[in-house]
């Protein structure tokens, strides 16, 4: 083995990859579920805008959590590469890749997501547009949003079907979470499509379709942040990786 990979530290590595997912996932539902789904009511630009403002803390609060999550989840892709490479380095690649992908994708909607709250606080330069103008504009950021959001699962599908399948030949992780991971890839990348190409299976799928997912990141943060990986068998991996190039 190489003196590089003799100094880095697997364990270490997954249990610090573990905490930043846990966050990232908690993060996550709380500005989905205990954010956005309580103050946005689709279709009514008014009761959306009201709601907002009443609560902009909570609203500043989520969206601030989010982009945490973001800067977390580049760490998580970093680390989960180092993990998986020596199992294949073309695949953990593509898995980074498109991880991050989907996270600059979502950073970019972010400024769509805080926009609805600038058009709301009616600044001097927006004084022409008429309150409702406002509230419409501002729903239409967040609905831009909630798209650039399904198109950054498509991305991500494809990075959990790469994880599942490093993850699966590992040996140093169960094949368990390889497969968990690789149902949600699957189930984000018909969400993703569905949402473009028929707007109501989408909505018949959700959010049932979200909970192979869930399970299946969960149980792979946890198992990083308790279990970590099984460190002979990964620098078994890691030393064959390493004599053959």
């Amino acid at each position: 083995m190489s003196e590089r990979a003799a100094q880095f530290s697997p364990q270490a590595y997954a249990r610090i990859c573990g905490v930043l997912y846990l966050y990232i996932i908690v993060a996550g539902m709380f500005a989905e579920l205990f954010v956005r789904s309580k103050l946005i009511v689709p279709g009514d630009a008014s009761t959306t805008a009201a709601n907002i403002m009443s609560h902009e803390s909570l609203f500043r609060l989520g969206f601030s959590g989010e982009l945490l999550h973001l800067v977390c989840d580049v760490g998580v892709a970093m680390i989960l590469y180092a993990l998986l490479r020596p199992i294949d380095s073309n695949v953990a690649l593509l898995a980074a890749f498109m991880r991050l992908a989907c996270d600059v994708i979502l950073a970019m909607a972010s400024l769509s997501h805080f926009a609805a709250l600038r058009l709301l606080a009616s600044p001097d330069y927006l004084k022409m547009f008429q309150p409702d103008q406002l509230h419409g504009l501002a729903l239409l950021a967040l609905r831009l949003h909630g798209d650039a959001y399904a198109i950054c699962l498509a991305f991500f599908s494809f990075a959990c079907l790469a994880l599942g399948f490093l993850i699966f030949r590992s040996g140093f992780l169960p094949r368990a979470l390889g497969i968990l991971l690789a149902l949600a890839g699957v189930c984000y990348f018909v969400q993703s499509f569905a949402h473009f190409l028929d707007p109501a299976f989408a909505g018949r799928l959700f959010p049932a379709i979200f909970l192979p997912p869930f399970v299946a990141e969960l149980s792979l943060a946890v198992w990083l942040s308790v279990r970590g990986v099984n460190v002979a068998k990964w620098k078994e991996r890691a030393s064959t990786f390493e004599n053959g190039n």
